[in-house]
């Protein structure tokens, strides 16, 4: 399924912490391991963010 990385974008950035960008990918697993480490002791959400502004949109996790 197609998503946006505008949207992907802004979930991590104020929601990352608890995975909720992880779930809107489609990748539960990923998003509940997020949820109970909070977004893996922030390195996750940061590396994430980056990665994200690289992302062409819209694209396919």
């Amino acid at each position: 399924m197609v998503k946006n990385k505008w949207v992907s974008f802004f979930l991590c950035l104020f929601l990352g912490v608890f995975g909720i960008h992880k779930f809107y990918e489609g990748r539960m697993l990923l998003g509940i391991v997020y949820l109970f480490t909070m977004g893996l002791f922030g390195i996750g959400v940061i590396i994430d963010l980056v990665i994200l502004l690289f992302k062409p949109n819209p694209y396919y996790p």
